[in-house]
C-alpha cells in the first residue's frame, strides 16, 4: 500500500482529479447483462407478458469448439412444425382473452416465446431471459439493478427433461411454469420442483393404466423400450414396479435416444428379434419413435403388437410414416379428446405479412411452401418466390391437422389459468386495478387454487401437485381400406375411481397386429389349467414356469394355481384334480357278494340249528338224546342260534346301537355256549367218574348246579361287557387313513381292554373245555361224547387263534369279515362235531337209538 503521508502535493492533486473524474462517469454507468442476449422468436407488447419456451427446431448444428475464442450461439436447424402449431394455441388463447369483455378487461397480454431448439442448456439460457429481461437499465440511486421477473408466467415445455432444467432454475423465483405435455412424474416433486404446474396428467397414472391394460389382455411377458430421459425412465420404472404387483414379466427393458449410435439402436433390433414375447410396450417420444419406426421399417418387422403411451399413440404423422404397416392395431393411452372452438381458423390465418419482423415466421412459411421471401438470406436458387398470401386451408401438411387437439386444448387450459388468476389478484370486475403490485409467488399461490370451467365445458384445477385430474381415453388404431389409420376409442382410464373400476372398455370390435381380430398371446409359459400347479423354472423370471399335476387327493380349481388344496379327509380329488368329490363309504353290506354270502351262511346255520333243535325235540325222549343232557342240548342249540345270528350284526352301515349290540352279543353269547359245552363236557366226565365204585361226585353236577354253572359263567362276561360299554363303548368311525379314496366305516372298539377282556374270557373258558374234553377223550367207545367235545374245541381254538393275525392285517370291511368267519367257523364246528353224529344216529342208524347202546361198555382204556 502507499503511504500518503509522502505524497508530495502534486499527488493529492492527482488524486482529487481521479475521484472527480469517476464521480461523473458513474453518473453515466449503466446496468447490463454479460453474454449476448436472448431474443424472442415470437413476440408481442402488452401490460402483462407471458413467457413461452418450445422447440420450433428439433436440432441444431454440430460445431467443433477449439475454445480459443466465444462460442458462437447454436444455429438452430429441422423445423419443427408440431411445437410451432402448439405454440399457435397459446398465441389464440392470448388473443382470445384480449378480446374478452369478462376477463381481465382493459388489460393486454402480451408474451415472449423462445426457441430451444431441442437442447436443454438452451432451455435454461431462455428461462433466465424470461425472468431478467435484455433491457438495459440505468444505475440510478432510487432505481437498482435487481428488478421483478420480467414475465409473471412461462409456458412450456412440451418434453419433461427441459421441464425439470427449466423449473430447477426458476423455481426459487417462484414464477410459475405450466407445462401442457411435460408427463414425468417426478416433476410432482414440490421440493424440487416448486413453481411447475401442467394441463397434463403425470406418468404415475399412465404408467399404472399401461400395466393394468396389459393385464386386462393377458399379456405376461412384454418386452419394453423406453426414450433415455426422464419421461421414459421414470414412466417406465413405475410401469415396472406395477407390472411385477400384477404378476407381468419383462423379457427385456431397453433403452435409447434418437442421438445414439447406429450400433446401439441395431442392439435393439437383435434383442427385439431374439424375443419370444409378441408385445412391446413403450414410453417413447414422437421424434425416438421415428428414429426407431425407420429401423424397424428396414427389417420389416412386423406382427408385434405395440402398447404405447400418449408421447405418440394419437398422432396421426406417425400412423402416416408407417408405410410398412408395423404400427397397426396398436393400443395405448391417449389424452382425451377436446375441441377448441376457433383454433382452426385462427392457425390457418398465420400470415408471415401479419407478423413483420419476426423471422421466425418467414422461416417457417419458407419451408411450409418450398419459397422464398426477397428479403430471405436461402441460398436456394430454383424456390419459387412467397408472396405471403398462399393459402393454408388448402395444403395438406402435419401442420395443418388438428390431432394434436388435446394438446392444443392444454396449452389453451393453461393460459387461462393465468389469466384467471391475474384476474383474481387484480381485483377485475368492469376494471382492473392498476395498482396492484403483481408477484410471481402471489400469482403462484392464485394459479392453484384456481377452479373453472373453460368454454367448452373442461373443468381446471391443479392437485396438490400441481398436477390435473388423471383421465385417459384407450386408442386403438385400426387401418381402414385406404390405407389410412382411424384412432378408435376403445376405452377410458379414470384414476378417481375405484381401483376396480378404473379401466373400463367398451364393447367395440379391436383390431391387432397384422389386422387380426384375435387377441395375441404373449405369455412366457401357457396357462396352468386347473387340476395343475405351477412350478417356477429356474433361474428365469416368476412368469416361466412348468405345470405340475396335483398329487392324489389335492385339487387345483383355478386357473394359474401356485398351490394344490387338500381335500377334506372325507373327500377326495377326481381324476382331472380340479374338484374334490365325496369319497366313496365302504363298509360290509348285503348288498355285495361277500356280504351276501356271509349273510347266508349266517342264516344257513341257524336254520340248521333250528332242524337240529327241531329234531331233538322230536326224539327228546329218546336214549340219545336224554342221555346227552337234553335241558344243557337245547340251550346250546339255543346259544349256537344267537352266535349264528349275531354275526348279522356286523353286516351293513355301522351305527352306534350296532356297533355297541354286536361285540356284546357276540361275547356274551359265545360264553353262553361254551359254558353249555363245558357243563356237557363236566357232566360227561363226572358220569363216568361217577360209574366208579364208591364214587358220589354226581351229586355235585347235577340239573341244579349245570344250570348255575351255565349262569355264572355268562353273567360273568355280562359283567364286563356292561364295563365296557359303561367306561369306553364301541362307537361308528369314519377311518381315512387305510386307503387313499374311501371312507372306511367300520365300529372303533372304544377300550381295547375291554375288547380283548370279553375275547380272553372266551378263550379261558375255550381252553379249559379244551382240557377238560381232552382229558375224557379214552372214555368207552359206545360214549363218545367227549371225543365229539374235544374236536368240536379243538376246531373252535383252532379257528379263534388264526382269528387274531388275520383280523390284525385285513384292511377296512375285510376285518369285519373275518371277524364273522371267526364266528360262524366256530358255530358250525361246535354245531357239526356234537349234534350231527347224534342226528347221523337219530335220524339214519335209530338201530343204534336204544338204551342198550348207549349203556353197553366197552373195554375200558387207562386215562
Amino acid at each position: 500500500m502507499i503511504s500518503t503521508h509522502k505524497w508530495p502535493e502534486q499527488g493529492w492533486a492527482l488524486l482529487q482529479l481521479l475521484l472527480v473524474t469517476s464521480f461523473y462517469q458513474a453518473e453515466e454507468q449503466i446496468c447490463k447483462q454479460r453474454g449476448d442476449p436472448e431474443n424472442p422468436q415470437l413476440s408481442k407488447d402488452g401490460d402483462i407478458i407471458l413467457g413461452g419456451i418450445f422447440s420450433f427446431h428439433s436440432s441444431w448444428k454440430d460445431r467443433m469448439e477449439s475454445y480459443k475464442n466465444k462460442p458462437l450461439p447454436l444455429e438452430c436447424t429441422s423445423l419443427n412444425f408440431r411445437d410451432f402449431q402448439i405454440a399457435q394455441a397459446m398465441l389464440f388463447a392470448i388473443d382470445e382473452i384480449n378480446n374478452s369483455t369478462e376477463l381481465l378487461p382493459g388489460i393486454s397480454l402480451g408474451y415472449k416465446l423462445f426457441d430451444t431448439c431441442g437442447s436443454i442448456a438452451r432451455s435454461v439460457r431462455v428461462a433466465l431471459a424470461l425472468a431478467n429481461g435484455n433491457e438495459i437499465v440505468s444505475v440510478q440511486s432510487e432505481s437498482p439493478c435487481t428488478r421483478p421477473a420480467h414475465v409473471q408466467a412461462i409456458m412450456g415445455e412440451t418434453s419433461s427433461s427441459p421441464c425439470m432444467a427449466i423449473a430447477t432454475v426458476i423455481g426459487p423465483f417462484h414464477i410459475p411454469l405450466i407445462s401442457h405435455f411435460a408427463t414425468c412424474a417426478c416433476l410432482s416433486d414440490k421440493t424440487k420442483y416448486p413453481s411447475f404446474l401442467r394441463t397434463i396428467p403425470s406418468d404415475y397414472y399412465q404408467s399404472r393404466a399401461l400395466a393394468q391394460l396389459v393385464k386386462h389382455f393377458g399379456w405376461t411377458w412384454v418386452g419394453a423400450i423406453r426414450t433415455n430421459d426422464d419421461y421414459g425412465n421414470n414412466g417406465m420404472a413405475t410401469f415396472t414396479e406395477t407390472a411385477q404387483q400384477l404378476g407381468i414379466c419383462l423379457e427385456y427393458s431397453v433403452s435409447f435416444f434418437r442421438t445414439d449410435p447406429p450400433d446401439k439402436l441395431q442392439k435393439i433390433i437383435e434383442i427385439i428379434k431374439a424375443s419370444t414375447s409378441k408385445v412391446i410396450v413403450t414410453f417413447l417420444s414422437l421424434m425416438d419413435l421415428d428414429v426407431l419406426m425407420y429401423k424397424l421399417s428396414y427389417y420389416n418387422m412386423t406382427g408385434y403388437q405395440w402398447v404405447g403411451s400418449e408421447g405418440w399413440i394419437f398422432d396421426s404423422q406417425t400412423a402416416e410414416m408407417d408405410q410398412h404397416h408395423i404400427l397397426d392395431g396398436a393400443i395405448g393411452l391417449a389424452i382425451p379428446k377436446a375441441h377448441v372452438s376457433g383454433i382452426r381458423e385462427f392457425v390457418l390465418n398465420v400470415k408471415p405479412l401479419n407478423s413483420s419482423g419476426n423471422e421466425m415466421l418467414i422461416e417457417f412459411w419458407e419451408t411450409l411452401f418450398s419459397c422464398k421471401f426477397n428479403q430471405s438470406k436461402s441460398s436456394a436458387e430454383n424456390q419459387r418466390e412467397c408472396t405471403g398470401h398462399e393459402d393454408l386451408s388448402e395444403l395438406q401438411h402435419s401442420f395443418t391437422d388438428m390431432s394434436l387437439m388435446p394438446i392444443f386444448n392444454n396449452v389453451y387450459k393453461g393460459v387461462y389459468a393465468v389469466a384467471r388468476a391475474l384476474h383474481n389478484i387484480l381485483g377485475c370486475n368492469k376494471t382492473c386495478d392498476y395498482k396492484v403490485q403483481l408477484d410471481p409467488f402471489t400469482i403462484l399461490q392464485h394459479i392453484r387454487k384456481i377452479n373453472f370451467k373453460t368454454k367448452e365445458g373442461d373443468e381446471v384445477y391443479f392437485n396438490e401437485n400441481g398436477d390435473p385430474p388423471a383421465k385417459y381415453e384407450i386408442i386403438n388404431w385400426q387401418p381402414t381400406e385406404k390405407g389410412i389409420v382411424d384412432f378408435v376409442t376403445v376405452g377410458l382410464y379414470d384414476a378417481s375411481l375405484p381401483a376396480n373400476k378404473q379401466l373400463s372398455l367398451q364393447n367395440k370390435p379391436l383390431i391387432w397386429t397384422q389386422n387380426s381380430k384375435q387377441v395375441p398371446v404373449s405369455v412366457c409359459s401357457e396357462k396352468c389349467s386347473p387340476g395343475t400347479r405351477k412350478v417356477l423354472q429356474k433361474g428365469k423370471p416368476v412368469c416361466c414356469y412348468d405345470c405340475v399335476r396335483c398329487a392324489e387327493g389335492e385339487i387345483s380349481n383355478t386357473t394359474d394355481s401356485i398351490t394344490c388344496v387338500r381335500c377334506h379327509p372325507e373327500f377326495w380329488s377326481n381324476d382331472r384334480r380340479d374338484a374334490c368329490v365325496k369319497k366313496e363309504s365302504e363298509f360290509l353290506s348285503y348288498e355285495e357278494i361277500m356280504g351276501a354270502l356271509l349273510t347266508a351262511a349266517s342264516l344257513f346255520g341257524t336254520c340248521m340249528t333250528a332242524v337240529v333243535a327241531l329234531i331233538f325235540f322230536r326224539h327228546r325222549k329218546t336214549p340219545i338224546v336224554r342221555a346227552n343232557n337234553s335241558e344243557l342240548s337245547f340251550l346250546l342249540l339255543f346259544s349256537l342260534t344267537l352266535c349264528f345270528l349275531c354275526s348279522l350284526t356286523f353286516i351293513g352301515r355301522p351305527s352306534e346301537w350296532s356297533c355297541m349290540l354286536r361285540h356284546t352279543a357276540f361275547g356274551i353269547t359265545f360264553v353262553l355256549c361254551i359254558s353249555c359245552v363245558l357243563g356237557k363236557t363236566m357232566v360227561v366226565l363226572m358220569a363216568f367218574r361217577a360209574s366208579l365204585p364208591g364214587s358220589n361226585v354226581m351229586k355235585w353236577f347235577g340239573p341244579t348246579q349245570q344250570r348255575l354253572s351255565v349262569l355264572v359263567f355268562t353273567l360273568i362276561q355280562v359283567v364286563i361287557c356292561i364295563l365296557w360299554l359303561t367306561i369306553s363303548p364301541p362307537f361308528p368311525f369314519k377311518n381315512f387313513k387305510e386307503t387313499k379314496d374311501k371312507i372306511i366305516l367300520e365300529c372303533a372298539l372304544g377300550s381295547t381292554l375291554g375288547f380283548w377282556a370279553v375275547l380272553g374270557y372266551i378263550g379261558v373258558l375255550a381252553t379249559f373245555c379244551f382240557l377238560l374234553a381232552f382229558l375224557a377223550r379214552k372214555l368207552p367207545d359206545n360214549f363218545n361224547e367227549a371225543k365229539f367235545i374235544t374236536f368240536s374245541m379243538l376246531i373252535f381254538c383252532a379257528v379263534w387263534i388264526t382269528f387274531i393275525p388275520a383280523y390284525v392285517s385285513s384292511p377296512g370291511k375285510f376285518s369285519v369279515a373275518v371277524e364273522i368267519f371267526a364266528i360262524l367257523a366256530s358255530s358250525f364246528g361246535l354245531l357239526i362235531c356234537i349234534f350231527i353224529p347224534k342226528c347221523y344216529i337219530i335220524l339214519l342208524r335209530p338201530e343204534k337209538n336204544t338204551k342198550k347202546n348207549m349203556m353197553g361198555k366197552g373195554t375200558p382204556k387207562t386215562l
